[in-house]
């Protein structure tokens, strides 16, 4: 739906608000009060004189004036004509608390179509939602407990879960929560509508979303846009990774695009920082709200004992945190103030010498300050104060927080344990600006993603393409995909060859006489595949011959395959490659299109080596994306090896990409394998250019030809089409380059 953003805007921080109910609407105006707000509170209900203290009004059109927002806390049947009155009273917006609609059953279903026709274009939160909470201003329009405090700024976090919701404001961990918001069934306003009408009130410093479903990923995608306008992070939490849409998976990269890989690309895309659980989200968004998104996820870091700094630099590996050497004017002030007997180096034991000197260590932490890493962290906990004395670990703290002032720069302190740190030390480190992070493998998760966000806003926006730019609905676009047609493998080869893709020299044969011929005019080795009937996975039929040697292996081998097809590929084959990548391309009816870069082969479903990137992306995507994957260094020519010409495997994916979007019509591409020659050793053992343009000739476009000097050859295609017929055969060849 259209959203009404000025009425939005009135219902997210409200100056006057309504309560309609009974004692769940009194328990609002007893929140609402407990958190200091001063504006106007008017109950409604006909059968009350008060409510929670407060004289009642018996209707909405008796209202002294118009309410910014609206609790509606009734039963399920009375809201829709509660919700119209709301709506043509001009209301900002209504929050519906009762359950009993469309996460029911059918009726309830109806009654919530009746619900959001009731609302209009007013705005409508819920139902079935605990409610919401302006901690900036006051407002509670939450006829529950929550744990939270008037704070002058700090985060948003906006949840479909109404309970997940309770437990972060219960959290002790001293993040400070400007606005709270439960969705529940979101008839109406999905969280990017809510985040959206957040991002103008420059008091909240980043944004946390939980997501059970995903919803529009185009709401997601306008929402990130401004956000980066805006300059305020995005963290989400997106539980459930059960199957978003329908597929016919034939392909080996169909099978890796799982909903959640997709989640994780979108995300990456998008600039918004996903957290892996409950506990990462919040110390993310507190990582956030204290510093914004890092540079890069460096670390440098002190404490006084080497089993914790071992601890530290485990954990910021495993979470990909760089943590830099010193630089040497750094490390020669540590050494002046620590002495001989400390090895100075990062991350830092500065041991106990010090301990329990607050002179000392705020020194010490004065030159840690000057390393120029992206987060300097200082790791302590402070013992529970009923059952030990915590002066001497605050004295730490104090230390490290008059080292900061001296010495500003991006800091931390980080505990070992979740429960390390008091809510009121935690609070008085944010007032000093820095960050407390809670839990090593957390504090470091919550490094890279700040990262990571700083990292896509860096990127050009590319919009995101439609799943199903038809208009069909994302339910008919799912069948339409499953309708599909596969081309034969000699057909896709032509029409990729066209479009700049090398493919290996082929010929299409009818015998096995036939494919001896042109087996001897290709020259060996050579593959042999059936092309007709068109099949998935050939080889899983006994429809691949490979490393064919001679014509007698030949007709051997294509009289074998009589039995299970009609027509035969004869290809010259590929025996200089150093890598095989899969290359594989479909279109998810949530996500739209979808490339998905990995370990080639045989190999391919056995190590699952991949990357998936949401399209339209640009070349220097494709070759981080490589990089990104476990084979790199062998493309990289670890250990000696040949590097592997991956521009050539860039600009091939490229031509792809391109050629498939530019069709429309492909719902499944996969070359497997797609070999890579080595950068720079040529093409030794294969055919010269002048045997091939001859071989190309003599078959005056029955065959393709590939080019001698390419890096990267496309040697295996599955090619399906939504919903169309097989593709003809008679597109051109590709001439030698």
């Amino acid at each position: 739906m259209m959203v009404d953003r000025t009425r939005l805007e009135r219902c997210l921080k409200p100056r006057t608000i309504a309560v309609i109910g009974g004692a769940t609407a009194a328990k609002a105006i007893e929140q609402s009060l407990q958190i200091g707000f001063d504006g106007p509170i008017w109950p409604v209900n006909p059968g009350r004189q008060t409510l929670g203290g407060l004289p009642c009004y018996p209707s909405v059109a008796e209202l002294p004036g118009t309410p910014d927002a609206a609790l509606v806390a009734v039963p399920a049947s009375a809201a829709p004509g509660i919700v119209a009155e709301l709506a043509e009273a001009d209301v900002g917006g209504a929050i519906c608390h009762a359950s009993g609609f469309a996460e029911d059953d059918e009726a309830g279903a109806q009654l919530q179509a009746d619900l959001v026709a009731a609302a209009g274009d007013m705005p409508l939160i819920g139902p079935n939602c605990i409610g919401i909470i302006d901690y900036l201003d006051g407002a509670a329009l939450w006829p529950d407990e929550h744990g939270g405090r008037r704070v002058e700024t700090g985060v948003a976090v906006i949840t479909q879960s109404g309970n997940i919701a309770q437990n972060i404001s219960m959290q002790r961990r001293g993040l400070p929560l400007a606005f709270l918001a439960t969705l529940g069934n979101s008839a109406a306003l999905s969280a990017p509508d809510l985040a959206t009408g957040l991002l103008a009130d420059d008091r909240i410093s980043a944004i946390g979303l939980h997501l059970e479903a995903l919803g529009d990923i185009h709401e997601l995608e306008a929402l990130a846009m401004q956000a980066r306008e805006r300059n305020v992070p995005i963290i989400a939490l997106k539980s459930g990774t059960s199957a978003l849409g329908e597929q016919a998976n034939l392909s080996h990269t169909n099978s890796f695009g799982s909903p959640d890989v997709l989640v994780d690309a979108l995300f990456a895309r998008l600039g918004i920082g996903r957290g892996p659980d409950l506990p990462t989200f919040i110390e993310t968004l507190m990582l956030l709200h204290v510093h914004g998104p890092l540079n890069a996820p460096t670390l440098t870091s002190a404490s006084c004992s080497g089993g914790e700094a071992a601890l530290l630099a485990d954990a910021a590996e495993a979470a990909g945190v760089s943590m830099p050497e010193l630089p040497e004017s750094t490390a020669r002030g540590l050494r002046e103030t620590l002495g001989p007997r400390v090895h100075v180096r990062n991350p830092l034991d500065y041991q106990t010498f010090i301990w329990g000197d607050e002179e000392a260590q705020q020194r010490c932490f004065a030159h840690l300050l000057t390393a120029g890493s992206d987060l300097h962290a200082l790791a302590v906990d402070v013992p529970r104060h009923d059952r030990a004395d915590p002066q001497i670990w605050r004295g730490t703290l104090r230390a490290f927080i008059a080292a900061h002032a001296q010495r500003p720069a991006p800091a931390a302190v980080i505990t070992s344990l979740p429960e390390g740190l008091p809510d009121e030390e935690a609070v008085e480190l944010i007032d000093h600006g820095i960050a407390p992070l809670h839990g090593v493998r957390e504090a470091m998760t919550a490094i890279r993603i700040a990262a990571g966000i700083s990292a896509a806003r860096a990127r050009p926006v590319l919009p995101l393409l439609p799943a199903h730019p038809s208009g069909a609905s994302t339910a008919e676009a799912a069948r339409q995909s499953a309708r599909h047609a596969q081309t034969d493998e000699d057909s896709a080869k032509r029409m990729l060859a066209a479009s700049g893709v090398p493919v290996p020299v082929g010929r299409v044969v009818d015998s096995a006489r036939d494919a001896a011929d042109a087996a001897g005019a290709l020259g060996f080795p050579v593959a042999a595949k059936v092309v007709q009937p068109v099949m998935a996975h050939k080889s899983d039929h006994g429809g691949v011959r490979v490393g064919l040697m001679n014509e007698d292996e030949v007709i051997k081998a294509v009289t074998a395959m009589e039995g299970i097809g009609t027509r035969f590929l004869i290809e010259h084959m590929v025996a200089d490659g150093v890598a095989e990548l899969v290359v594989g391309l479909r279109t998810d009816p949530i996500f739209g299109p979808v490339l998905t870069l990995g370990v080639g082969g045989t190999l391919v479903e056995v190590v699952r080596d991949f990357v998936s990137l949401l399209l339209p992306v640009r070349a220097e995507e494709i070759h981080a994306a490589l990089r990104a994957l476990r084979l790199w260094p062998v493309l990289d020519g670890a250990r000696g090896r040949p590097r592997a010409d991956v521009d050539a495997a860039v600009r091939a994916i490229t031509a792809i990409v391109d050629w498939a979007l530019a069709d429309g019509t492909v719902s499944e591409l996969e070359i497997n394998p797609l070999i890579l020659r080595a950068a720079s050793a040529g093409t030794a053992g294969a055919e010269s250019p002048e045997a091939a343009s001859t071989a190309a000739a003599e078959t005056a476009g029955a065959e393709r030809a590939e080019a001698s000097g390419d890096g990267a050859v496309a040697v295996d295609v599955l090619l399906r089409y939504a919903g169309a017929a097989q593709r003809p055969t008679d597109e051109p060849v590709r001439e030698l380059r």
